[in-house]
């Protein structure tokens, strides 16, 4: 019987200011591809399209894209690009399939979500810092929604349980003058600054925060830590040497995790991607969305878009990160919670984990920050 062949959008910006990342996500898909030609029965066509970074860009590439046939797309890393994209996945009845942790507050039924919503990774981070690190927080961010909604949660959630949001400050897309802050920063003496900024941006404000306090006889991994939900291991390796250590991040995944698939993944993703980036939660995820994808067109046996929904809520995989399946009611992942603290190394030491998968909310109707105590919120176990 001839193969089954299927061409499928991939799209990420490995140009631009958050190209590292992206870069990452783009190896996970593509190694996912690369495991399905081994496959009888079918054939999966990636076709790799680069926005550079340029939202305007986003939209006539889609147009493109759905334009051809393709009726699925693996893509994006930002929210801002997710919400310029996903009416055209409306309009033309496709399936974006977004595999970046965000701030939640979405369900389309032409998107699968394939990274963390904020029950995910917002809270689980919440419920940390305010364990082990403290309740005063500083937030940066990149202006634009993710850091917007993500701040604001983060803000309802501490702020519910006694603890306290003591500025914020958005930076353009791209920025890396930080001093004036930092000197803000340094002169409010928060137990934690809480960080959205992406890409160069948050590269620089690293190593600037890290000098600053290193000047002013602050050791500042351990008295005013950084905190993160979206840095990730090959941003590790672009911060330096010199910035790199102890800062926590809030994901569903590190390449340190020690189980049996994780060890295979990253064992093919450097056999695959010898010159990087490195793996990332990011990366993971876009590998789980074209797993996720493939075995749904095995089990609908076509690429029609309500046949392939049908078929993706049944499929269980078992992911570098543990078990991940679909939520079927908003199209959202199961995912396991992690804290992780970086290392010299460019890479992760976790201190903490959920014990099994948690649901999806991506609305915060049963994990609302609003409330002091949450019955379903992640309950963390210390791993080290």
């Amino acid at each position: 019987m001839a193969s089954k062949h299927y061409r499928v959008g991939v799209m990420f910006s490995t140009d631009g200011p958050y190209s590292v990342v992206a870069g990452s996500m783009v190896n996970g898909a593509l190694l996912a591809f690369r495991e399905a030609w081994a496959m009888a029965g079918i054939s999966l066509e990636p076709v790799v399209v680069n926005p550079g970074g340029n939202l305007a860009r986003y939209a006539s590439l889609t147009q493109e894209l759905l334009d051809s046939g393709i009726r699925h797309v693996v893509g994006c890393y930002t929210s801002s690009s997710r919400k310029e994209v996903i009416p055209y996945f409306e309009k033309y009845d496709a399936l974006l399939w977004y595999p970046s942790h965000y701030e939640g507050f979405e369900s389309s039924n032409n998107v699968v979500y394939t990274g963390a919503a904020p029950n995910q990774h917002v809270l689980p981070l919440v419920d940390h810092l305010l364990r082990h690190v403290g309740s005063r927080a500083y937030c940066v961010g990149s202006n634009y929604i993710w850091a917007w909604e993500n701040v604001r949660i983060f803000r309802e959630a501490i702020t519910a349980r006694g603890g306290q949001v003591l500025a914020e400050r958005y930076f353009p897309i791209g920025d890396t003058e930080f001093d004036q802050s930092i000197d803000a920063i340094l002169a409010e003496r928060p137990d934690v600054v809480f960080n959205n900024l992406i890409g160069n941006s948050a590269y620089a404000f690293f190593r600037r925060f890290r000098a600053a306090c290193k000047a002013a006889g602050i050791d500042q991994p351990r008295q005013i830590p950084v905190a993160s939900c979206t840095l990730s291991e090959p941003e590790l390796e672009e911060i330096g040497a010199e910035a790199v250590d102890g800062h926590l991040t809030s994901s569903v995944y590190f390449s340190s995790l020690d189980l049996p698939a994780n060890r295979v993944f990253t064992r093919a993703y450097e056999a695959a991607f010898p010159n990087g980036p490195a793996t990332s939660a990011d990366a993971e995820a876009s590998y789980n969305a074209v797993k996720l994808l493939l075995g749904a067109l095995q089990r609908a046996g076509t690429d029609e878009v309500a046949a392939v929904k049908e078929a993706a809520v049944h499929q269980r995989l078992q992911a570098p990160q543990g078990d991940v399946w679909l939520d079927p009611s908003t199209l959202h992942a199961y995912l396991t919670p992690r804290i992780g603290r970086s290392t010299a190394q460019a890479r992760y030491d976790v201190l903490m984990e959920e014990g099994a998968p948690v649901k999806p909310d991506p609305y915060l109707v049963q994990s609302s920050p609003r409330y002091a105590v949450s019955p379903r919120s992640p309950n963390l176990r210390v791993v080290k």
